[in-house]
């Protein structure tokens, strides 16, 4: 999580400083068991989720589903979303969160539906204040669901409320059966399970039932979805999760 890495601590007066005040801390590794590291943590994550909860309410507010997509570098969340627009089915828009560039908001924006760039820095996440920015950039009341694809990485995005409904997160293929375990954080926070890539199975030594099994020894309630976005397969059945999801709100 990020209190282990301290990226959060890095950037937080850079991101935050406007909205309330904490301790700075000056040296670029801090310790966890220094108390004084651990009250600035504290206040960071609480300033966070009542952000978050902020969010949410804006969210609801306009009746849009928010959605936290997460997933490793190249699992395919850009793909996954150009393939929902391409359904025709779901009016969406996405909040972009990325170290650097605007490729993945130029590729949605190509697509037709409205993004917002949130470029990061150092931070290996987004976080509730960041997403606040990219949710007045949304047009909320054209849409049905705003997602907020989050920074490509297994660990950090999962310890943080963004202010959304739903934690989804992406496995490919490519990466392995083996992540679930690896990642019990993430996939223990995830709502929903999408496998990707799928039409690589017989290309990989990936066994989906035993990286099924192993996400719902983490979260038995976890949802599992296989889709392939190049090829279409899956999709309707994520767009039907989608439309559920909407009906419930």
């Amino acid at each position: 999580m990020c209190k282990d890495c301290g990226c959060t601590l890095a950037d937080h007066e850079h991101h935050h400083e406007h909205h309330h005040e904490h301790e700075h801390v000056h040296h670029p590794n801090p310790q966890l068991n220094d108390s004084k590291t651990v009250e600035v943590i504290t206040k960071i994550l609480d300033a966070n989720d009542k952000e978050a909860a902020h969010n949410r309410a804006h969210f609801e507010k306009h009746g849009v589903l928010a959605i936290n997509l997460m997933s490793s570098p190249g699992a395919g969340k850009t793909t996954l979303l150009e393939a929902t627009i391409d359904s025709k089915q779901i009016r969406l828009g996405v909040i972009e969160g990325d170290l650097e560039t605007n490729q993945d908001a130029d590729r949605i924006k190509a697509k037709g539906a409205p993004a917002f760039q949130i470029a990061t820095g150092q931070a290996c996440h987004l976080d509730a204040f960041m997403v606040h920015k990219g949710l007045h950039e949304m047009p909320l009341d054209e849409l049905d669901v705003v997602f907020v694809e989050n920074v490509g990485n297994l660990v950090c995005p999962a310890s943080y409320d963004v202010g959304t409904h739903i934690n989804v997160v992406l496995l490919s293929v490519p990466e392995g059966d083996d992540k679930p375990a690896k990642y019990p954080v993430m996939f223990r926070a995830a709502d929903v399970l999408i496998i990707t890539k799928c039409g690589l199975l017989e290309h990989f030594d990936f066994d989906v039932q035993h990286a099924i099994t192993e996400a719902r020894k983490l979260n038995p309630k976890i949802d599992v979805i296989q889709v392939d976005s190049k090829s279409g397969e899956g999709i309707d059945k994520w767009v039907n999760f989608l439309k559920l999801k909407m009906s419930m709100r």
